[in-house]
């Protein structure tokens, strides 16, 4: 009977599985401290925007919502240059 020789390939898969289970890892080891860092980041840019939106997208930092807003796709298309 002949020896298989795939052996080597699937200790290949091994090492790549372990290795990107240990960057998980790190990942998850050095944004431990803020476990709340993405509902933080989403916080933040709803009270943003909603300030923008008080503002009628006005003030300095909200023309990214306003393109964004301000489309025919949207909508909600306002001619500024009329």
């Amino acid at each position: 009977m002949k020896d298989p020789h795939n052996y080597r390939q699937v200790g290949y898969s091994m090492i790549l599985v372990a290795a990107s289970l240990a960057a998980i890892g790190m990942i998850a080891l050095f944004t431990a401290d803020d476990v709340l860092l993405s509902d933080n980041i989403s916080r933040d840019k709803t009270a943003h925007f909603d300030e923008c939106k008080m503002n009628d997208f006005k003030t300095e930092g909200c023309e990214i919502y306003w393109d964004r807003i301000n489309n025919e796709a949207s909508g909600i298309f306002v001619d500024l240059e009329k």
